[in-house]
């Protein structure tokens, strides 16, 4: 806002941070800077520009990317915020900035797959070693830092399988062996996470996910804790030439507004699915953090406020692809698509055997990742009910 107060309540920071009326011809949205060339009007101020802080070429920032950037580093507390083009750049951005060949990297056996890819192809044909860790062992992953050991990339709860980390003791020890903590906070925002307090250094997020929330934009964005990691990233991210796309940094500028109210919803709405899930007989295990029988649940009871509407079940006994393929197939309301974060739901299988390494998960179990999105409940537990007894019928 144009009088640069500072607000605590983050249902009004949603509302205000990152924009300014008065420098806008009292315009309440931020307009869109469409923008490659940037003029300047002497030698001097040509000369002097400053590529990490102002508007020097479009690729770098428009004042439209400031105002989101402002807007969510307030919002999770960090000293300053880089969007960038998906989230997937923004992990790559923020993890190539601190480490080089000859580094190792301790990564979360549960990390979102495209991390694992990165870490596995990229970063390993410069000379990075990753080592995945058991994402419940906490303390213990002192065990396993070295030397060289450079960033330690933490994800709670995590992908597909959503166990929940103890962050705080595993930056502990990372911190203590000068270690960079960088961790993937999509799944609760800055709402229901408070990254910063646990400890990490860099926040990644896919703003994608619930910052835009319509599924119709990419974005990425990376939260630094102070000038020295905001510079780092910064420069990386300009290195690559990531860019948020204006138009899409404008979705998610508006997606920003209402975000707390519909992730209250998605969370009750999950909430309510899950517990339902647990009742049907066809379902063995439901990976839901706020249930107490998912991994990591009294972590989530001491360092989280809320939950997302992303989850997962498995189910008793082996079926077979094709009475799978019947129960989702059929599907009316529930979607089969790679993301998540929208107001629609959706629904797909998964194989965690087929990456796990420091956990091994059985390799026939397979998983089913719900993301809950804003349609009525009772006519989500219908269409659900109505796959699982497909499913039945067909095994």
């Amino acid at each position: 806002m144009s009088k640069k107060a500072k607000f605590t309540k983050l249902d009004t920071i949603m509302a205000v941070a990152g924009r300014d009326p008065d420098a806008n011809f009292g315009i309440v949205n931020p307009p869109v800077y469409h923008a490659s060339t940037i003029l300047f009007p002497t030698v001097e101020k040509l000369h002097n520009r400053q590529p990490l802080d102002g508007v020097g070429y479009g690729r770098n920032g428009t004042p439209t990317q400031f105002s989101l950037e402002e807007a969510f580093a307030e919002l999770e507390g960090a000293h300053r915020c880089v969007a960038v083009q998906s989230g997937l750049a923004a992990i790559t951005g923020a993890v190539t900035g601190f480490v080089k060949a000859g580094d190792h990297m301790l990564v979360t056996d549960n990390a979102y797959g495209p991390t694992r890819r990165y870490a596995n192809t990229v970063l390993a044909k410069f000379g990075v070693e990753t080592t995945y860790y058991d994402p419940m062992i906490g303390a213990g992953i002192a065990k396993l830092i070295r030397p060289n050991t450079k960033v330690v990339f933490v994800e709670a709860p995590g992908s597909q399988t959503f166990e929940v980390q103890d962050v705080p003791a595993i930056a502990d020890a990372a911190h203590k062996a000068g270690a960079t903590v960088i961790m993937d906070n999509t799944w609760a925002t800055p709402l229901f996470f408070r990254p910063f307090d646990k400890g990490a250094d860099v926040v990644v997020h896919a703003g994608t996910k619930y910052v835009v929330g319509h599924s119709d934009a990419m974005l990425g964005l990376i939260n630094c804790k102070d000038r020295a990691t905001f510079e780092t990233v910064k420069t990386t991210c300009m290195a690559f030439g990531f860019h948020a796309a204006p138009d899409d940094v404008y979705l998610g500028l508006r997606g920003l507004r209402t975000m707390g109210v519909r992730l209250r919803q998605h969370q009750k709405s999950a909430l309510d699915i899950a517990q339902w899930l647990k009742t049907r007989a066809e379902v063995d295990t439901v990976l839901h953090p706020a249930l107490p029988d998912c991994p990591g649940h009294a972590v989530y009871k001491r360092d989280f406020s809320g939950s997302s509407g992303l989850f997962a079940f498995t189910l008793k006994g082996e079926y077979t692809d094709e009475a799978e393929a019947r129960m989702l197939d059929g599907l009316r309301i529930f979607g089969m698509g790679y993301s998540w974060g929208g107001y629609e739901s959706l629904m797909i299988p998964g194989h965690p055997g087929a990456y796990r390494t420091a956990n091994p998960w059985p390799e026939k179990k397979r998983i089913y990742r719900l993301h809950i999105g804003l349609e009525d409940v009772e006519d989500l537990r219908q269409d659900l009910a109505d796959g699982l007894e497909r499913l039945k019928a067909n095994a």
